[in-house]
């Protein structure tokens, strides 16, 4: 079962492996309680969102307005369905 971390939470442990070159993200993580990965996740995200990595990646606000396009897509698609449906009923109705 993954935690959830606050953004302050993840901000300090981003900064403690900035200012920390004598301590790798692993003895980082175990000092903080979380996973390794996460923590290396964490700091990848956080060099995009400064735009320290190659082009192509997306940063967290990017990634946020996927997300909710991905959603808004799902509902046009689902109103549309029910559109066509509502169509083709009614077509039936007139041709009686």
């Amino acid at each position: 079962m993954s935690k959830r971390y606050t953004a302050e939470f993840k901000r300090d442990a981003i900064a403690l492996v900035r200012s920390s070159p004598h301590q790798n993200v692993t003895e980082i993580a175990r000092e903080l309680g979380v996973s390794p990965e996460g923590l290396r996740g964490w700091v990848k995200q956080a060099k995009i969102d400064r735009g320290e990595r190659p082009s192509g990646a997306l940063t967290s606000d990017e990634r946020d307005e996927l997300r909710r396009l991905r959603r808004e897509l799902a509902e046009v698609k689902k109103a549309n369905e029910i559109l066509v449906k509502a169509a083709a009923f009614f077509v039936k109705e007139i041709v009686k």
